[in-house]
Protein backbone atom coordinates (compact mmCIF):
# COMPACT_ATOMS: atom_id res chain seq x y z
CA UNK A 1 0.00 0.00 0.00
CA UNK A 2 1.41 3.35 -1.01
CA UNK A 3 0.77 6.96 -0.11
CA UNK A 4 -2.17 9.05 -1.27
CA UNK A 5 -1.83 12.58 -2.65
CA UNK A 6 -5.03 14.60 -2.57
CA UNK A 7 -5.60 18.06 -4.03
CA UNK A 8 -8.58 20.38 -3.75
CA UNK A 9 -9.20 21.83 -7.20
CA UNK A 10 -8.74 25.61 -7.44
CA UNK A 11 -7.94 27.87 -4.53
CA UNK A 12 -4.42 28.63 -5.76
CA UNK A 13 -3.33 31.37 -8.13
CA UNK A 14 -3.85 31.22 -11.88
CA UNK A 15 -2.40 34.02 -14.01
CA UNK A 16 -1.34 35.92 -10.87
CA UNK A 17 -4.92 35.98 -9.55
CA UNK A 18 -6.76 33.97 -6.91
CA UNK A 19 -8.79 31.21 -8.55
CA UNK A 20 -12.06 30.38 -6.73
CA UNK A 21 -13.25 28.05 -9.47
CA UNK A 22 -16.99 27.82 -10.08
CA UNK A 23 -19.10 30.35 -8.18
CA UNK A 24 -22.74 29.45 -7.49
CA UNK A 25 -25.26 29.10 -4.68
CA UNK A 26 -23.51 31.66 -2.52
CA UNK A 27 -20.29 29.66 -2.37
CA UNK A 28 -17.22 28.79 -4.43
CA UNK A 29 -15.72 25.59 -5.73
CA UNK A 30 -12.45 26.25 -3.90
CA UNK A 31 -14.18 26.68 -0.53
CA UNK A 32 -16.31 23.55 -0.83
CA UNK A 33 -13.50 21.33 -2.11
CA UNK A 34 -11.02 22.45 0.56
CA UNK A 35 -13.57 21.63 3.27
CA UNK A 36 -14.22 18.25 1.68
CA UNK A 37 -10.52 17.54 1.16
CA UNK A 38 -9.77 18.17 4.84
CA UNK A 39 -12.40 15.61 5.87
CA UNK A 40 -11.05 13.04 3.39
CA UNK A 41 -7.53 13.52 4.75
CA UNK A 42 -8.76 13.09 8.35
CA UNK A 43 -10.74 9.97 7.40
CA UNK A 44 -7.78 8.34 5.63
CA UNK A 45 -5.38 9.14 8.46
CA UNK A 46 -7.82 7.61 10.95
CA UNK A 47 -7.35 4.38 8.97
CA UNK A 48 -3.56 4.64 9.35
CA UNK A 49 -3.03 5.55 5.70
CA UNK A 50 -0.29 8.00 4.72
CA UNK A 51 -1.79 11.06 3.04
CA UNK A 52 -0.13 14.12 1.53
CA UNK A 53 -2.44 17.12 1.12
CA UNK A 54 -1.36 19.51 -1.63
CA UNK A 55 -1.01 23.10 -0.31
CA UNK A 56 -3.95 25.29 -1.25
CA UNK A 57 -1.91 28.25 -2.48
CA UNK A 58 -0.49 26.37 -5.48
CA UNK A 59 -1.81 26.81 -9.01
CA UNK A 60 -2.36 23.91 -11.41
CA UNK A 61 1.21 23.63 -12.67
CA UNK A 62 2.67 24.08 -9.19
CA UNK A 63 0.34 21.38 -7.84
CA UNK A 64 1.56 18.88 -10.43
CA UNK A 65 5.20 19.81 -9.80
CA UNK A 66 4.69 19.49 -6.01
CA UNK A 67 3.34 15.94 -6.38
CA UNK A 68 5.96 14.85 -8.91
CA UNK A 69 8.79 16.09 -6.70
CA UNK A 70 7.60 13.80 -3.88
CA UNK A 71 6.48 10.78 -5.88
CA UNK A 72 7.69 7.30 -5.02
CA UNK A 73 6.56 4.02 -6.49
CA UNK A 74 3.06 2.86 -5.38
CA UNK A 75 1.71 6.40 -4.75
CA UNK A 76 -1.68 7.46 -6.15
CA UNK A 77 -3.15 10.95 -6.60
CA UNK A 78 -6.65 12.42 -6.69
CA UNK A 79 -7.87 15.94 -7.34
CA UNK A 80 -11.45 16.85 -6.42
CA UNK A 81 -13.51 19.50 -8.20
CA UNK A 82 -17.07 20.75 -8.30
CA UNK A 83 -18.73 21.39 -11.66
CA UNK A 84 -21.08 24.08 -12.96
CA UNK A 85 -23.41 24.34 -15.94
CA UNK A 86 -25.82 26.89 -17.37
CA UNK A 87 -28.69 24.39 -17.04
CA UNK A 88 -29.43 24.02 -13.28
CA UNK A 89 -31.03 20.61 -13.89
CA UNK A 90 -27.69 19.02 -14.81
CA UNK A 91 -26.14 17.15 -11.88
CA UNK A 92 -24.01 14.18 -10.95
CA UNK A 93 -20.57 12.83 -10.12
CA UNK A 94 -17.89 11.76 -12.60
CA UNK A 95 -14.26 10.72 -12.52
CA UNK A 96 -11.81 11.50 -15.33
CA UNK A 97 -8.92 9.23 -16.23
CA UNK A 98 -6.18 9.49 -18.85
CA UNK A 99 -7.58 8.37 -22.19
CA UNK A 100 -6.78 4.87 -23.52
CA UNK A 101 -5.76 3.54 -20.10
CA UNK A 102 -8.08 0.65 -19.20
CA UNK A 103 -6.56 0.14 -15.76
CA UNK A 104 -7.09 3.78 -14.87
CA UNK A 105 -10.68 3.51 -16.16
CA UNK A 106 -11.28 0.58 -13.79
CA UNK A 107 -9.77 2.61 -10.93
CA UNK A 108 -12.11 5.51 -11.73
CA UNK A 109 -15.16 3.24 -11.80
CA UNK A 110 -14.29 1.72 -8.44
CA UNK A 111 -13.81 5.17 -6.91
CA UNK A 112 -17.25 6.19 -8.16
CA UNK A 113 -18.93 3.07 -6.83
CA UNK A 114 -17.34 3.51 -3.41
CA UNK A 115 -18.71 7.06 -3.19
CA UNK A 116 -22.19 6.08 -4.41
CA UNK A 117 -22.43 3.28 -1.85
CA UNK A 118 -22.13 5.93 0.86
CA UNK A 119 -24.23 8.61 -0.86
CA UNK A 120 -26.61 6.91 -3.32
CA UNK A 121 -28.47 10.21 -3.78
CA UNK A 122 -25.64 11.38 -6.03
CA UNK A 123 -26.08 10.69 -9.75
CA UNK A 124 -23.41 8.58 -11.43
CA UNK A 125 -22.21 10.34 -14.60
CA UNK A 126 -19.60 7.67 -15.13
CA UNK A 127 -15.86 7.28 -15.58
CA UNK A 128 -14.73 9.43 -18.51
CA UNK A 129 -11.50 9.66 -20.53
CA UNK A 130 -9.91 13.07 -20.12
CA UNK A 131 -10.15 13.56 -23.89
CA UNK A 132 -13.90 14.17 -23.36
CA UNK A 133 -13.27 17.10 -21.02
CA UNK A 134 -14.06 20.56 -22.34
CA UNK A 135 -10.36 21.31 -22.81
CA UNK A 136 -9.65 17.99 -24.55
CA UNK A 137 -7.16 16.85 -21.90
CA UNK A 138 -6.54 17.27 -18.17
CA UNK A 139 -3.08 18.06 -16.89
CA UNK A 140 -3.70 16.34 -13.55
CA UNK A 141 -4.46 13.07 -15.36
CA UNK A 142 -1.61 13.35 -17.87
CA UNK A 143 1.27 15.09 -16.17
CA UNK A 144 1.26 13.62 -12.67
CA UNK A 145 3.78 10.75 -12.58
CA UNK A 146 1.81 8.52 -10.23
CA UNK A 147 -1.54 6.96 -11.21
CA UNK A 148 -3.92 9.92 -10.99
CA UNK A 149 -7.64 10.67 -11.30
CA UNK A 150 -9.75 13.82 -11.26
CA UNK A 151 -13.19 13.69 -9.65
CA UNK A 152 -16.07 16.08 -10.28
CA UNK A 153 -18.02 15.58 -7.03
CA UNK A 154 -21.17 17.38 -8.17
CA UNK A 155 -22.59 20.56 -9.69
CA UNK A 156 -22.69 23.71 -7.57
CA UNK A 157 -25.33 25.01 -9.98
CA UNK A 158 -27.69 22.15 -9.11
CA UNK A 159 -29.64 22.61 -5.85
CA UNK A 160 -29.68 18.89 -5.01
CA UNK A 161 -25.96 18.41 -5.58
CA UNK A 162 -25.08 21.55 -3.63
CA UNK A 163 -27.27 20.39 -0.73
CA UNK A 164 -25.48 17.03 -0.65
CA UNK A 165 -22.02 18.60 -0.89
CA UNK A 166 -22.77 20.91 2.03
CA UNK A 167 -24.92 18.64 4.21
CA UNK A 168 -23.55 15.16 3.52
CA UNK A 169 -19.95 16.25 3.45
CA UNK A 170 -18.75 13.62 5.94
CA UNK A 171 -20.50 10.81 4.08
CA UNK A 172 -19.02 11.99 0.78
CA UNK A 173 -15.57 12.15 2.38
CA UNK A 174 -15.98 8.63 3.78
CA UNK A 175 -17.05 7.30 0.36
CA UNK A 176 -14.09 8.88 -1.41
CA UNK A 177 -11.79 7.58 1.33
CA UNK A 178 -13.18 4.06 0.82
CA UNK A 179 -12.34 4.24 -2.88
CA UNK A 180 -8.89 5.74 -2.31
CA UNK A 181 -8.01 3.13 0.30
CA UNK A 182 -8.99 0.30 -2.06
CA UNK A 183 -7.09 1.92 -4.94
CA UNK A 184 -3.98 2.40 -2.83
CA UNK A 185 -4.06 -1.21 -1.63
CA UNK A 186 -3.84 -2.43 -5.23
CA UNK A 187 -0.57 -0.60 -5.87
CA UNK A 188 2.65 -2.66 -5.69
CA UNK A 189 4.59 -2.25 -2.48
CA UNK A 190 8.17 -1.05 -3.11
CA UNK A 191 10.77 -3.56 -2.01
CA UNK A 192 12.84 -2.25 0.88
CA UNK A 193 16.46 -1.92 -0.24
CA UNK A 194 19.52 -0.29 1.24
CA UNK A 195 20.23 3.27 0.16
CA UNK A 196 20.69 4.36 -2.50
CA UNK A 197 17.44 3.03 -3.87
CA UNK A 198 17.96 1.47 -7.31
CA UNK A 199 16.19 2.99 -10.28
CA UNK A 200 12.74 1.52 -10.97
CA UNK A 201 12.32 -0.98 -13.79
CA UNK A 202 9.59 -0.30 -16.33
CA UNK A 203 8.18 -2.91 -18.72
CA UNK A 204 8.74 -2.25 -22.45
CA UNK A 205 6.09 -1.57 -25.06
CA UNK A 206 6.21 -1.72 -28.83
CA UNK A 207 5.90 1.36 -31.05
CA UNK A 208 4.11 1.32 -34.40
CA UNK A 209 4.31 4.35 -36.70
CA UNK A 210 1.99 4.54 -39.70
CA UNK A 211 1.61 0.77 -39.75
CA UNK A 212 5.32 -0.06 -39.38
CA UNK A 213 7.04 -1.40 -36.28
CA UNK A 214 9.65 1.02 -34.94
CA UNK A 215 13.10 -0.37 -34.09
CA UNK A 216 13.16 1.15 -30.63
CA UNK A 217 10.74 0.32 -27.83
CA UNK A 218 8.96 2.55 -25.38
CA UNK A 219 8.22 1.93 -21.71
CA UNK A 220 5.05 1.63 -19.63
CA UNK A 221 4.93 3.84 -16.55
CA UNK A 222 1.87 3.70 -14.27
CA UNK A 223 -0.14 2.22 -17.11
CA UNK A 224 0.87 4.93 -19.62
CA UNK A 225 2.97 4.46 -22.75
CA UNK A 226 6.11 6.61 -22.95
CA UNK A 227 8.23 6.95 -26.10
CA UNK A 228 11.82 8.21 -26.56
CA UNK A 229 12.02 11.94 -27.13
CA UNK A 230 14.39 11.32 -30.06
CA UNK A 231 11.50 9.65 -31.86
CA UNK A 232 9.39 12.74 -31.24
CA UNK A 233 12.03 14.81 -33.02
CA UNK A 234 11.82 12.53 -36.08
CA UNK A 235 8.05 13.11 -36.16
CA UNK A 236 8.75 16.81 -36.78
CA UNK A 237 7.67 17.98 -33.31
CA UNK A 238 9.89 20.41 -31.42
CA UNK A 239 9.39 20.01 -27.67
CA UNK A 240 12.46 22.04 -26.71
CA UNK A 241 10.38 25.11 -25.79
CA UNK A 242 7.45 23.19 -24.28
CA UNK A 243 7.65 22.96 -20.50
CA UNK A 244 4.16 21.61 -19.80
CA UNK A 245 4.95 18.11 -21.14
CA UNK A 246 6.38 15.80 -18.50
CA UNK A 247 9.73 14.19 -19.32
CA UNK A 248 11.08 11.04 -17.71
CA UNK A 249 14.72 9.97 -17.76
CA UNK A 250 15.18 6.20 -17.73
CA UNK A 251 18.46 4.39 -18.34
CA UNK A 252 19.97 7.58 -19.81
CA UNK A 253 17.13 8.02 -22.33
CA UNK A 254 14.53 10.80 -22.09
CA UNK A 255 10.92 9.70 -22.60
CA UNK A 256 7.61 11.56 -22.98
CA UNK A 257 4.03 10.35 -22.60
CA UNK A 258 2.79 9.26 -26.00
CA UNK A 259 -0.72 10.58 -25.53
CA UNK A 260 0.64 14.12 -25.08
CA UNK A 261 1.43 14.11 -28.82
CA UNK A 262 -2.29 14.38 -29.60
CA UNK A 263 -1.93 18.11 -28.96
CA UNK A 264 0.42 18.15 -31.98
CA UNK A 265 -2.12 16.41 -34.27
CA UNK A 266 -0.56 12.96 -33.94
CA UNK A 267 -3.06 10.09 -33.71
CA UNK A 268 -2.28 7.96 -30.64
CA UNK A 269 -3.93 4.63 -29.84
CA UNK A 270 -3.08 1.67 -27.63
CA UNK A 271 -3.34 -2.04 -28.51
CA UNK A 272 -3.51 -3.88 -25.20
CA UNK A 273 -3.23 -7.35 -26.76
CA UNK A 274 0.23 -6.65 -28.21
CA UNK A 275 1.34 -3.92 -25.76
CA UNK A 276 1.80 -1.55 -28.69
CA UNK A 277 1.34 2.20 -28.90
CA UNK A 278 0.20 3.11 -32.43
CA UNK A 279 1.19 6.51 -33.80
CA UNK A 280 -0.13 7.87 -37.05
CA UNK A 281 1.31 10.93 -38.75
CA UNK A 282 0.07 10.28 -42.29
CA UNK A 283 -3.36 11.82 -41.85
CA UNK A 284 -6.20 12.28 -44.27
CA UNK A 285 -6.56 15.96 -43.46
CA UNK A 286 -4.21 18.95 -43.49
CA UNK A 287 -3.71 19.53 -39.77
CA UNK A 288 -2.05 22.90 -40.43
CA UNK A 289 -5.48 24.14 -41.56
CA UNK A 290 -7.58 22.23 -39.05
CA UNK A 291 -8.67 25.36 -37.15
CA UNK A 292 -9.48 27.53 -40.21
CA UNK A 293 -13.17 28.35 -40.30
CA UNK A 294 -13.28 28.97 -44.04
CA UNK A 295 -12.80 25.86 -46.18
CA UNK A 296 -14.41 22.55 -46.98
CA UNK A 297 -15.32 19.96 -44.39
CA UNK A 298 -13.54 16.60 -44.38
CA UNK A 299 -16.38 14.26 -43.38
CA UNK A 300 -19.47 12.66 -44.82
CA UNK A 301 -23.05 13.14 -43.72
CA UNK A 302 -22.96 9.64 -42.22
CA UNK A 303 -19.88 10.49 -40.14
CA UNK A 304 -21.59 13.62 -38.82
CA UNK A 305 -24.62 11.54 -37.96
CA UNK A 306 -22.63 8.84 -36.18
CA UNK A 307 -20.71 11.37 -34.07
CA UNK A 308 -23.96 12.94 -32.95
CA UNK A 309 -25.58 9.59 -32.16
CA UNK A 310 -22.50 8.35 -30.31
CA UNK A 311 -22.84 11.27 -27.89
CA UNK A 312 -26.65 11.42 -27.78
CA UNK A 313 -28.68 8.49 -29.10
CA UNK A 314 -31.87 10.53 -29.30
CA UNK A 315 -30.29 13.59 -30.95
CA UNK A 316 -31.73 12.93 -34.42
CA UNK A 317 -35.31 12.35 -33.32
CA UNK A 318 -36.17 16.04 -33.35
CA UNK A 319 -33.61 17.15 -35.96
CA UNK A 320 -33.14 14.19 -38.33
CA UNK A 321 -31.68 16.32 -41.13
CA UNK A 322 -29.21 18.33 -39.07
CA UNK A 323 -26.04 16.68 -40.52
CA UNK A 324 -27.33 17.24 -44.06
CA UNK A 325 -28.22 20.87 -43.31
CA UNK A 326 -24.76 21.68 -41.96
CA UNK A 327 -23.00 20.11 -44.95
CA UNK A 328 -25.24 21.89 -47.50
CA UNK A 329 -25.24 25.31 -45.86
CA UNK A 330 -21.52 25.15 -45.09
CA UNK A 331 -20.61 24.24 -48.68
CA UNK A 332 -22.75 27.07 -50.06
CA UNK A 333 -20.91 29.71 -48.03
CA UNK A 334 -17.46 28.08 -48.09
CA UNK A 335 -17.48 27.47 -44.31
CA UNK A 336 -15.91 24.31 -42.89
CA UNK A 337 -19.05 22.46 -41.88
CA UNK A 338 -17.08 20.13 -39.58
CA UNK A 339 -16.18 23.12 -37.40
CA UNK A 340 -19.71 24.53 -37.50
CA UNK A 341 -21.18 21.13 -36.66
CA UNK A 342 -18.83 20.65 -33.69
CA UNK A 343 -19.62 24.15 -32.44
CA UNK A 344 -23.30 23.20 -32.58
CA UNK A 345 -22.56 20.01 -30.61
CA UNK A 346 -20.72 22.02 -27.97
CA UNK A 347 -23.31 24.79 -27.71
CA UNK A 348 -26.35 22.48 -27.50
CA UNK A 349 -24.68 19.63 -25.58
CA UNK A 350 -25.26 17.39 -28.60
CA UNK A 351 -28.82 18.67 -29.12
CA UNK A 352 -29.89 18.14 -25.53
CA UNK A 353 -30.24 21.93 -25.16
CA UNK A 354 -31.17 23.07 -21.66
CA UNK A 355 -30.98 26.50 -20.06
CA UNK A 356 -32.57 29.48 -21.79
CA UNK A 357 -32.53 28.24 -25.41
CA UNK A 358 -35.27 25.78 -26.36
CA UNK A 359 -35.20 23.35 -29.31
CA UNK A 360 -38.18 25.16 -30.85
CA UNK A 361 -36.01 28.25 -31.35
CA UNK A 362 -33.85 26.41 -33.93
CA UNK A 363 -30.88 28.29 -32.51
CA UNK A 364 -27.94 25.90 -32.58
CA UNK A 365 -25.09 28.24 -31.63
CA UNK A 366 -26.37 30.61 -28.93
CA UNK A 367 -26.86 33.40 -31.46
CA UNK A 368 -28.07 36.58 -29.83
CA UNK A 369 -31.02 38.66 -30.94
CA UNK A 370 -30.99 42.41 -31.62
CA UNK A 371 -32.98 45.35 -30.36
CA UNK A 372 -32.28 44.81 -26.67
CA UNK A 373 -34.14 41.49 -26.49
CA UNK A 374 -33.32 39.45 -23.41
CA UNK A 375 -33.90 36.20 -25.30
CA UNK A 376 -31.61 34.53 -27.79
CA UNK A 377 -32.61 34.62 -31.46
CA UNK A 378 -35.29 32.30 -32.84
CA UNK A 379 -35.57 30.96 -36.40
CA UNK A 380 -38.59 29.58 -38.30
CA UNK A 381 -36.94 26.27 -39.25
CA UNK A 382 -33.87 24.16 -38.57
CA UNK A 383 -32.43 25.06 -41.98
CA UNK A 384 -32.72 28.79 -41.35
CA UNK A 385 -31.18 28.33 -37.90
CA UNK A 386 -28.22 26.47 -39.43
CA UNK A 387 -27.94 29.10 -42.17
CA UNK A 388 -27.77 31.87 -39.58
CA UNK A 389 -25.03 29.98 -37.74
CA UNK A 390 -22.99 29.47 -40.92
CA UNK A 391 -23.41 33.12 -41.92
CA UNK A 392 -22.31 34.39 -38.53
CA UNK A 393 -19.20 32.19 -38.67
CA UNK A 394 -18.43 33.55 -42.13
CA UNK A 395 -18.85 37.11 -40.87
CA UNK A 396 -16.16 36.52 -38.26
CA UNK A 397 -13.83 34.51 -40.48
CA UNK A 398 -13.98 36.18 -43.92
CA UNK A 399 -14.61 39.37 -45.86
CA UNK A 400 -16.07 37.43 -48.79
CA UNK A 401 -19.67 38.31 -49.72
CA UNK A 402 -22.55 36.21 -48.39
CA UNK A 403 -24.12 33.98 -51.05
CA UNK A 404 -27.65 33.73 -49.70
CA UNK A 405 -29.99 36.27 -48.16
CA UNK A 406 -28.69 37.24 -44.72
CA UNK A 407 -30.70 35.70 -41.87
CA UNK A 408 -28.10 36.02 -39.08
CA UNK A 409 -29.54 38.85 -36.94
CA UNK A 410 -26.19 40.16 -35.67
CA UNK A 411 -24.31 39.86 -38.97
CA UNK A 412 -24.08 43.61 -39.56
CA UNK A 413 -22.57 44.26 -36.12
CA UNK A 414 -19.56 41.99 -36.69
CA UNK A 415 -16.25 43.31 -37.96
CA UNK A 416 -15.72 41.09 -41.00
CA UNK A 417 -12.71 38.77 -41.01
CA UNK A 418 -11.67 39.46 -37.42
CA UNK A 419 -11.52 35.77 -36.44
CA UNK A 420 -10.36 33.44 -39.24
CA UNK A 421 -9.50 30.65 -36.78
CA UNK A 422 -11.61 28.85 -34.19
CA UNK A 423 -9.42 30.00 -31.31
CA UNK A 424 -10.09 33.64 -32.24
CA UNK A 425 -13.78 33.16 -31.47
CA UNK A 426 -12.82 33.11 -27.78
CA UNK A 427 -14.02 36.26 -26.04
CA UNK A 428 -16.09 37.14 -29.14
CA UNK A 429 -18.70 34.46 -29.75
CA UNK A 430 -18.51 33.68 -26.04
CA UNK A 431 -17.02 35.52 -23.07
CA UNK A 432 -15.13 32.32 -22.24
CA UNK A 433 -11.48 32.89 -23.14
CA UNK A 434 -11.07 29.13 -23.72
CA UNK A 435 -14.14 28.89 -25.94
CA UNK A 436 -12.20 28.14 -29.13
CA UNK A 437 -9.99 25.59 -27.38
CA UNK A 438 -13.07 23.72 -26.20
CA UNK A 439 -14.56 23.60 -29.70
CA UNK A 440 -11.25 22.35 -31.11
CA UNK A 441 -11.29 19.57 -28.50
CA UNK A 442 -14.71 18.46 -29.80
CA UNK A 443 -13.45 18.66 -33.39
CA UNK A 444 -10.44 16.46 -32.61
CA UNK A 445 -12.70 13.90 -30.91
CA UNK A 446 -14.87 13.90 -34.02
CA UNK A 447 -11.93 13.41 -36.39
CA UNK A 448 -10.54 10.60 -34.24
CA UNK A 449 -13.90 8.81 -34.31
CA UNK A 450 -14.05 9.31 -38.08
CA UNK A 451 -10.53 7.88 -38.46
CA UNK A 452 -9.07 11.12 -39.80
CA UNK A 453 -6.79 11.81 -36.83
Amino acid sequence: MGRIFISAGHGGGENAMAEPGAIAGGTTEAKEMILLRDLIVAELRSRNLEVLAVPDDLNRDETIAWINARYIQSDVALEIHADAFFDPAVRGTSVYYIANNEQRKADAEQLLLALLRRVPQLVNRGAKPDSTAATGSLGFCRRVISPSLLMEVGFLTNAEDLFLIQNRRRDIAAGIADGLAAWSRRQPIPTATPAPTPSPTYPPCNININGFVHDEQGIIVSGNAFIPVDLVDTLGIDLSKTTRIFRLSYKSVVYVRAIELRDFNISVNWDNSTATVNLRTILQIDTSQINRIMGRGNTTEMQLMMFLKTNNESALKQFPDIPKLYREEGIIEGVNYDIAFCQMCFETNFLRFGGDIKPTQNNFASIGAVGGSQEAASFPSARIGVRAHIQQLKAYASTEPIVQEIVAPRFRFIRRGIAPTVEQLSGRWSADLRYGTKIMAVLRRFYELAGLL
